[in-house]
């Protein structure tokens, strides 16, 4: 299903469903169970975007220190699902998908299927990691648990989402989004009454091991690196993520300069390769990129891995250059080092916190201009904010990591 789609879903079906079951919760509430005094199964709804699933990894650790892996449940979009299983913090069988890209009826019905499961698991506290969308809402509030966390529009500052929360919190723009997860996380342990007021201190956020690949894993990888570039010395290898099919337009750096950014790289390191990345729907775009770069040592991974072989080529890559998007998150699964290029949304906000993550904002006056309270829509068609950020800018910091990374 399109996102556009799915946002116009969540908003004109979205709304109304929340308006209907506020009503109702305000009848029912005397008649629902109590709220326990202390969480004993914890439901967490993130549907979409696997980057942010990383970023998230402090606040799930710190949801199964509450009350252990076992008893906490997670609900994703079936094609968002990959990056919580690399992750290996809750079992796989706790982590339920819904099929969002298979239309309506499957939607549908895995909806009901899940809601069954909540139900027969008697979850009784739900925290919604999405920011203000109508369905995670209503999700947390049919999944049957009697404490619910979740961001909520006090006074009309971000979409209507009804008041089906119990733990409503206010959203902070000027925390990073890990900061953000981790606060949803720690107000289960606070009582609704004084809320939306927490005086909980901050905490260092804790960053996701490295992935572990096997000898077998990798060696795939290999050959797919040596069918692709047809070398089998094994070169270095520089990679760019134009992301020609992001879901967010106005991220992208001009695809002109990928080229001219590719083409400097090659007269600049005569034994690299450079290697243009994207899920198989992007992968006529990334070829129209290397075939304008014009060189055979600039090649199309673009389609020809998995999602857990892709995670595995970052192993064996230098360096990647980036929109900001997922890979600019799950590549802080692998040692290599990654320059995001940012534009309408703020490094401050969502930047990785890698430390081998390297940032690029402009800083316009305008940016960032989509987020939260937004529905991450703006009406901005100039993207400004990406055009300011320049090749020499880019290139110098991409030779920079890279020298130093073949000097150590």
């Amino acid at each position: 299903m399109e996102v556009t789609t799915m946002r116009r879903i969540d908003g004109w079906v979205g709304t109304p469903i929340c308006a209907l079951l506020t009503g109702v919760r305000k009848i029912t509430d005397p008649f629902r169970r109590q709220m326990p005094e202390v969480s004993q199964r914890i439901l967490v709804v993130k549907l979409a975007e696997q980057g942010a699933t990383v970023v998230a990894y402090s606040a799930l650790k710190r949801a199964i220190e509450m009350v252990g892996a076992e008893n906490v449940f997670f609900v994703v979009f079936a094609e968002n699902r990959f990056i919580i299983d690399q992750l290996e913090l809750i079992p796989r069988d706790n982590v339920i998908a819904l099929r969002a890209d298979k239309g309506i009826l499957a939607l549908a019905m895995d909806i009901c299927r899940a809601l069954g499961r909540f139900w027969e698991e008697k979850v009784d506290t739900s925290v919604d990691f999405e920011y203000y969308a109508r369905a995670s809402a209503i999700l947390s509030f049919m999944s049957g648990a009697s404490r619910r966390v979740g961001f909520h529009s006090f006074a009309g500052e971000a979409s209507y989402r009804g008041d089906l929360m119990t733990h409503r919190l206010v959203f902070n723009p000027f925390l990073h989004a890990g900061q953000i997860f981790r606060f949803l996380v720690e107000a289960i342990a606070v009582s609704p009454t004084t809320l939306p007021a927490m005086d909980t201190p901050r905490w260092e956020d804790e960053q996701p091991p490295l992935i572990e690949p096997t000898a077998s894993e990798l060696e795939e990888v290999k050959e797919i690196v040596d069918q692709v570039t047809g070398s089998e010395t094994k070169p270095p290898l520089i990679l760019l993520n134009a992301n020609t099919g992001d879901l967010l337009p106005l991220r992208r750096w001009p695809r002109d300069r990928y080229v001219e950014l590719a083409r400097r790289l090659l007269g600049r390191y005569p034994d690299i390769y450079i290697g243009l990345t994207g899920s198989p729907s992007e992968a006529a775009g990334a070829q129209e990129l290397v075939d304008q770069i014009g060189s055979d040592r600039c090649v199309n991974f673009g389609g020809t891995t998995t999602l857990r072989q892709l995670l595995i080529l970052y192993f064996l890559a230098e360096v990647m250059v980036t929109n900001d998007s997922g890979p600019a998150h799950y590549s802080a699964l692998a040692p290599i080092d990654v320059i995001t290029l940012f534009g309408p949304e703020t490094p401050a906000s969502f930047g990785s916190l890698s430390p081998r993550s390297h940032l690029f904002w402009a800083g316009l006056p305008c940016s960032p201009c989509i987020n939260a309270f937004n529905d991450r829509w703006s009406p901005c068609q100039n993207n400004l904010c990406m055009q300011g950020i320049t090749v020499d800018e880019v290139f110098g910091r991409v030779c920079r990591v890279y020298d130093r990374r073949r000097a150590s």
